[in-house]
């Protein structure tokens, strides 16, 4: 089978080795021919020290040729490109292709979770699975072993999506609750670059373990309040993918944080990170989240002030520390209380 992988960053390009050692046929497409081309001699990403892509993995920048003959689409593009690659592939794919959405994010103007969007774009006669864990594409791309979760509405689908990618050194599990490991995966960006923040103001372990266990709670409330179910948050896409990203050297968005925390404005932040620091965009959904699902999220709407009103690190955290007295659980509910 042709698997085409869309988005030739470091994670499509950890991904189209992985399935390469799956023995599939994989192409793997960038937008820029110039990327292409460089990709194509050096066989480098330059994201992805001291990896050599196979020889085998046909790199390109028509998206045509890419998507002729696929019998499954992977899309891993940064989360602003999304849309516009899902409506690129809109009548070019094959009817019976499988579309296995890989990009982690919210879209920052709608706050539709992608999924959403490739499904609109590609039509429900598609079939959509959402690939989510901690797994860092450096580690991936170096055969480390690592797990994650394939969700699809329709469980047969998660499965077929778990064959594809399952080896020796990626262990997948399968999910029916699409939301939850969507929501997992773009939210934990945000409460990373918050992690970084508090490091960067150095403070110490325990801030950093308050505000990963209470980030959490607030994504678990936002996941249940929009259909999806607390215990995934609990799993690989939730808990997992927090942790490898609050903690992880490789951590964009955690990096971007310790650069604020040290008094660079946000912008100048990711300039120096010098990639995509996707919990810049999704802070932005989840504040807009908040108030549409009227859950209290006081983490990632702190989080939104200091990355896009200029509010100062340290003002931020006053506020999440001053807030009212509250019992941990309401155990009426069984649930967090935030």
């Amino acid at each position: 089978m042709k698997i085409s992988v869309f988005g030739s960053g470091a994670w499509g390009t950890a991904i189209a080795m992985l399935l390469q050692d799956n023995n599939f046929d994989v192409s793997l497409w960038s937008k820029f021919e110039e990327e292409a081309e460089v990709l194509r001699s050096t066989r480098k990403n330059p994201l992805l020290d001291g990896v050599t892509i196979p020889d085998s993995i046909n790199i390109l920048s028509n998206i045509d040729d890419a998507a002729k003959g696929a019998g499954a689409a992977v899309i891993a593009v940064p989360s602003f490109a999304v849309r516009e690659t899902a409506e690129a592939l809109k009548g070019k794919l094959e009817d019976n292709c499988l579309a296995i959405c890989m990009s982690k994010g919210i879209e920052k103007d709608t706050s539709s979770l992608f999924t959403e969007i490739i499904q609109d774009a590609l039509g429900n006669n598609t079939a959509i699975a959402a690939v989510s864990g901690p797994t860092h594409a450096e580690e991936i791309s170096r055969r480390i072993p690592s797990a994650c979760v394939a969700a699809s509405k329709d469980i047969k689908v998660a499965e077929m999506v778990q064959g594809m990618l399952m080896n020796d050194y990626l262990r997948v599990y399968t999910s029916t609750d699409v939301i939850g490991v969507e929501l997992g995966a773009a939210l934990k960006n945000v409460i990373a670059i918050c992690v970084g923040v508090c490091d960067g103001l150095g403070f110490g372990d325990n801030t950093i373990a308050m505000l990963m266990t209470r980030g959490l709670a607030e994504i678990a409330e936002l996941c249940v309040k929009m259909g999806g179910r607390k215990e995934t948050l609990a799993g690989l896409a939730g808990l997992g993918d927090l942790i490898v990203t609050c903690m992880s050297r490789h951590s964009r968005n955690r990096r971007a944080g310790v650069f604020i925390g040290k008094g660079m404005s946000a912008q100048d932040a990711m300039n120096e990170v010098g990639a995509i620091v996707e919990g810049y965009y999704a802070s932005k959904a989840a504040m807009e989240l908040s108030k549409a699902m009227n859950v209290d999220m006081p983490i990632c709407v702190e989080a939104y002030k200091v990355l896009h009103e200029g509010k100062s690190p340290n003002d931020g955290l006053k506020a999440l520390m001053s807030r009212s007295r509250k019992s941990e659980l309401n155990l009426g509910e069984e649930r967090w209380v935030v």
